[in-house]
């Protein structure tokens, strides 16, 4: 817990020792929230999680999307600071897949498990975000504009699981599956370049 905490303080105070230039004039905050919305895999595993939280419930509808984020920000950290994590890339696509199944396959894992699977995945995003930090921004607000977006995109998933279910329960919970199946088969395309 300790190493963590250490971790989510180096990206909230640090300023980037090997990232990329940003193009154009705009705040850490708005470029951090913007980077996630940004890229296709990102926005699929994101929403994802929240669907995924949603079906396993309970105490998951927190617990699910606070793991993504908190290692999210881990991953991130990581990337701020030129830490090598092997198959980023491969990891982000791997999230969509994975992730899309759990959706399609419903609820069943333990809670813990649920939370370590979204965690472990979580870095591979957050490193992808730390590492394509602008130099010219601040940490702290480019860490908290992408952390803040992707807790927004787990609450999309999370409202859509609770609407579709409470316009039609049956054909919701359904229609939720067979969107964890297609998450994954674009999971599936982006592995193989296709998307």
């Amino acid at each position: 817990m300790r190493r963590i905490s250490l971790a989510l303080a180096a990206i909230l105070f640090a300023t980037p020792a090997f990232a990329h230039t940003g193009v154009g004039a705009t705040s850490g905050l708005a470029h951090g929230a913007l980077h996630p919305i940004g890229g296709l895999d990102h926005v699929l595993a994101m929403v994802a999680v929240g669907l995924f939280a949603w079906r396993l419930g309970g105490r998951a509808l927190w617990l699910v999307p606070l793991a993504f984020v908190a290692m999210m920000a881990v991953g991130g950290a990581l990337g701020v600071f030129g830490v090598p994590v092997p198959y980023v890339e491969t990891g982000i696509a791997l999230s969509v897949v994975v992730i899309g199944a759990m959706v399609a396959l419903g609820g069943g894992l333990p809670l813990g498990v649920a939370a370590a699977v979204v965690g472990i995945f979580a870095v591979f995003h957050g490193h992808a975000h730390g590492s394509e930090m602008p130099e010219t921004l601040s940490g702290a607000a480019y860490g908290l504009g992408f952390m803040a977006a992707t807790a927004f995109l787990h609450g999309v998933g999370i409202l859509a699981g609770a609407g579709v279910t409470t316009v039609a329960k049956q054909p919701g919970a359904a229609m939720v599956r067979a969107g964890g199946a297609a998450t994954s088969v674009a999971g599936l395309a982006l592995l193989g370049g296709v998307l």
